[in-house]
């Protein structure tokens, strides 16, 4: 009997795990029976759009309304998308501030990638809402 751990190959490690962004959300078609890939590609692509060959290609994805309904975070599930946000020592520590308050004060056991999703949530909620008057644009104009 071996006592070598087995590791995934190089295909499992590498394999492509989705073929549209996840912002752009699926269209079921019950008259379809191609299955979900299907309705991903369908809604990637705007109806009445010539997709070019292959080579020269470019995603073209429609733009995302935020609703009521979709502006809701995620909470805690696998997210396929990723950004890289840096941030001073003193917004780290804010941020960690805000967990620990809410942990101990609330009872809310949450990471900082979820606070930071909620905060998102917000804060798109209100522009959607408010517009120009929205509290990320006053912030963003320096009022």
């Amino acid at each position: 009997m071996s006592r070598r751990v087995s590791l995934p190959g190089a295909e499992e490690l590498f394999r492509t795990t989705t073929t549209t962004l996840s912002a752009v959300p699926e269209v079921s078609d019950p008259a379809s029976d191609h299955g979900a890939n299907s309705s991903r590609v369908a809604a990637a692509t705007p109806s009445g759009v010539e997709r070019p060959d292959k080579s020269t290609a470019v995603r073209v994805t429609p733009r995302r309304r935020v609703t009521r309904g979709t502006s809701a975070p995620s909470g805690r599930q696998k997210h396929d998308e990723k950004i890289t946000v840096y941030l001073s020592p003193e917004e780290l520590f804010d941020l960690d501030q805000a967990r620990l308050t809410l942990r101990g004060d609330l009872g809310l056991a949450v990471d900082r990638g979820r606070i930071v999703r909620e905060a998102l949530a917000v804060v798109v909620a209100d522009l959607e809402a408010k517009g120009e008057s929205s509290i990320i644009a006053r912030r963003l104009r320096g009022l």
